[in-house]
Order: C-alpha cells, then sequence, then structure tokens
C-alpha cells in the first residue's frame, strides 16, 4: 500500500469515528477542505461513495460502515504498536479523547483541567459528555466514566470515587401537599420526575432495596428529561419526586432546605464512578498521566483506589 492510499484510510477513519469533517479535520492537523479532498480521492479510487454528507451531519453509507468495521481496528491496532514500541520513553501528548457523565466530567474532571494543563501542555483534553452509555473504542476514544454497575464487559477499570447514594428527593412544598411515601408502592399516588437514558430512550426503573428486598418501580409525572438541568429544578419547584445520584447539585439542595429526601431507608448505594478502557488496548502515557491527575497521585496523595476488569 502507497503512502497516499494508507492517508486516505486514516482520514475516512478519522471521519467516521468523530461524525465530523471539522472535528476529524482537528485530530489530523489538516484544514476542512484538504481532508474532503482527501475523501474525495478515495471515494474516487474506490469507485464507491463512502460517506453520507449534510450540512449539518457527516455518516457513513453502507459501504462505507463495512469497510471502517474492517480497517478502524487495524489502525488502532497499528497506533498502539507504534506507541508501545516506544514504550516509557514516549512523550506525554497527543489529543486524550474521554467520554463521561456530565456528574463525572463536574465532580472529578473539571477541578482539576488547570492542574493537568498545566503539568502535561501537550495533551490536548476532548472530553464529550455523555450520560448515555458508548461504545467507546468503536466510537474513538481512549477511555470512558461511568457508573460502576453501567461499564461494559472487557474494559479495564479504575475507581475514581466512593460508591454513591440513591437519592428519592422533593421540595418542602412538595411534600406538604401531597405527603411523604413511607414505601415505594406508595409512590403509585405521586407525580415522579422521570430521567431517559440518553441513546437508547428508555425511561429509567427506580430501584429501592430494604432487608435484601428489591423493588423496581416506574411511576408517571409531568416532567421527563435526559439532562440534570432540567429534572433537578423540576424537584426544587414542586413538581414532584426526582430519585437520582448523589450529586453535588442534589447535596446542596438537601443541606439548604430546598429539597427533602424520602424512602432513605429503602434507598441503595450503588457501584461509584470508575475510568474504564479496553484492556486490548495498550495504555498510551497521557491517559497513564490522566487517571494520576483524577487520583491526585500526581500532588503526593495516597489513594487506595483499585484497578481491575470489571465484568
Amino acid at each position: 500500500m502507497r503512502g497516499s492510499e494508507f492517508a486516505e484510510l486514516k482520514a475516512f477513519v478519522a471521519v467516521v469515528d468523530r461524525a465530523s469533517f471539522a472535528k476529524a479535520a482537528d485530530h489530523l492537523g489538516l484544514s476542512r477542505s484538504a481532508l474532503s479532498q482527501i475523501i474525495r480521492q478515495l471515494e474516487s479510487r474506490l469507485g464507491v461513495r463512502l460517506l453520507n454528507r449534510t450540512t449539518r451531519s457527516v455518516s457513513p453509507t453502507e459501504p462505507g460502515r463495512r469497510l471502517h468495521e474492517r480497517i478502524a481496528p487495524m489502525l488502532r491496532d497499528m497506533d498502539e504498536a507504534v506507541a508501545q514500541a516506544i514504550g516509557i520513553n514516549a512523550r506525554t501528548a497527543g489529543t486524550l479523547r474521554i467520554n463521561t457523565l456530565s456528574m463525572a466530567a463536574k465532580k472529578v474532571i473539571a477541578p482539576r483541567l488547570g492542574r493537568f494543563a498545566k503539568a502535561h501542555p501537550d495533551v490536548v483534553l476532548d472530553i464529550v459528555i455523555n450520560d448515555g452509555l458508548s461504545d467507546i473504542a468503536g466510537e474513538g476514544f481512549d477511555a470512558g466514566i461511568r457508573v460502576g454497575g453501567r461499564l461494559q464487559k472487557d474494559m479495564v477499570a479504575v475507581r475514581l470515587t466512593p460508591d454513591i447514594d440513591l437519592l428519592a428527593v422533593a421540595s418542602p412544598d412538595y411534600l406538604a401537599r401531597h405527603g411523604e411515601p413511607k414505601t415505594p408502592a406508595e409512590l403509585s399516588h405521586h407525580a415522579c420526575i422521570n430521567w431517559r437514558f440518553p441513546g437508547s430512550g428508555k425511561v429509567a426503573g427506580w430501584e429501592f432495596k430494604k432487608k435484601g428486598k428489591g423493588v423496581e418501580f416506574f411511576g408517571d409525572g409531568t416532567v421527563i428529561s435526559n439532562h440534570q438541568d432540567i429534572v433537578v429544578p423540576a424537584a426544587l419547584q414542586g413538581l414532584g419526586i426526582f430519585y437520582a445520584y448523589n450529586d453535588d447539585g442534589i447535596a446542596e439542595a438537601l443541606q439548604d432546605g430546598r429539597l427533602k429526601r424520602v424512602l432513605s431507608d429503602w434507598s441503595p448505594t450503588v457501584p461509584g464512578l470508575y475510568l474504564y478502557y479496553s484492556s486490548r488496548r495498550y495504555m498510551l502515557p497521557a491517559l497513564r498521566a490522566f487517571i494520576d491527575c483524577l487520583l491526585d497521585r500526581d500532588i503526593g496523595t495516597d489513594d487506595s483506589s483499585t484497578s481491575g476488569s470489571v465484568r
């Protein structure tokens, strides 16, 4: 294979992985027009259209999808083989693509951005916030951050936080008007603010547990959303009961009395936040540095977090 043909295939994979000519061009260090020309040359050489383009999106055609499925893993393996050959002498540089929950972005990543950038100025952090499940390897990400119970299989996982409480909360005004439920069954008489998973579109069930007995509840209400900026204000404004991870916004509202917890004896804890990456991929120096930063190892703190394959 000639060098120009290899460059065309690498450019094609970059476009499909990022679903964007602009992002792929930035990643490859090309102008968007130069990248478009490379893709046109590839399509002309193969005699088939590989990408569907609109003013707002780009996606592979069926032949493009089949080509991407075959060559993307090969190109990633080649990149990793080169990185592994370089070994410990590799410079901590390049683009690190992270797919994370919004809760993790706010709680774990954002407070450490400045410190990481100062320590590793040659690393570009490309952080995508997505509260759904993602195929990080298939979508070109180096790592993801999720709640432990929702990790993909065959991944190496690094615990970032302790276990997280699930909380059923409502405003004092709502509870004054409708009363406090004492069991999950009583939620059927209440308005429930529901969470819809991005990607799958499914509405999350509320899982309760007490003395080894588990109950899953699906409630009705006037608000369903896939974003914290909607569901938390809905609870604060007295529109119903919300069941969620105990993130900073909820904790602050509980502390200052804007929200009140209910069904605390039925609400379990769930595995904490984990960073995960493919067990089949060589760990890039930039990813190792990022993990050390998230665990505060880079400032000499003693951390007891463990890592290993989570099945």
